[in-house]
């Protein structure tokens, strides 16, 4: 895979380890002849270390093989959580660790989710582009700040209120619309 193509949620090898790319930034050069570079913030399947590297357009990486399976989040507790295969309803369990930046927007029973695999390997999951919350408090001291069902506090706008239901968008973390 070259650079160019790598987007967020890539996984790939580097030095034989397994990386999720979690932000893939572009820089453009003011000069001509200069090359685009690809700013890429990886991080580690199995160590959860992160990873930031610099590529130019033409780089090669190689692209690990694996399956996305549609699961739905059984239950969560403060160590792991269990989803369901929503083909085979087989159950999985991943460490809460390895899916740390996307645990904000889990909630039980959500569905939408895909859990990536590489070889019997869990290797994360994949959200959905936006998520339904509710909005269960609004703190009236911090302004258009609000807490919503999963513990996420976001920014939205004054004229919402404590029990509506929202959307956001889990790549910016931000509030989008009324659901």
């Amino acid at each position: 895979m070259k650079a160019s193509d790598l987007k967020n949620g890539a996984i790939v090898s580097i030095d034989g380890a397994i990386y999720v790319a979690k932000e893939v930034a572009v820089k453009t050069p003011s000069s001509r002849g200069a090359n685009t570079l690809y700013k890429v913030s990886f991080r580690n399947v199995v160590t959860k270390q992160k990873l930031d590297q610099s590529y130019r357009g033409d780089d090669t990486l190689l692209e690990v093989a694996f399956a996305r399976r549609p699961v739905q989040l059984i239950f969560r507790d403060s160590e792991s959580c269990t989803f369901m295969d929503n083909e085979n309803y087989e159950q999985h369990s991943l460490p809460t660790d390895l899916i740390e930046e996307e645990l904000p927007y889990l909630l039980d029973g959500m569905e939408g989710i895909q859990l990536l695999m590489s070889e019997d390997t869990l290797l994360g999951v994949e959200l959905p582009g936006t998520v339904e919350m509710e909005i269960v408090e609004c703190a009236p001291a911090m302004k258009g700040a609000s807490t919503l069902s999963s513990g996420l506090v976001i920014q939205v706008p004054e004229y919402l209120a404590q029990g509506e239901r929202i959307r956001i968008n889990t790549q910016t973390g931000k509030y989008m619309s009324r659901a």
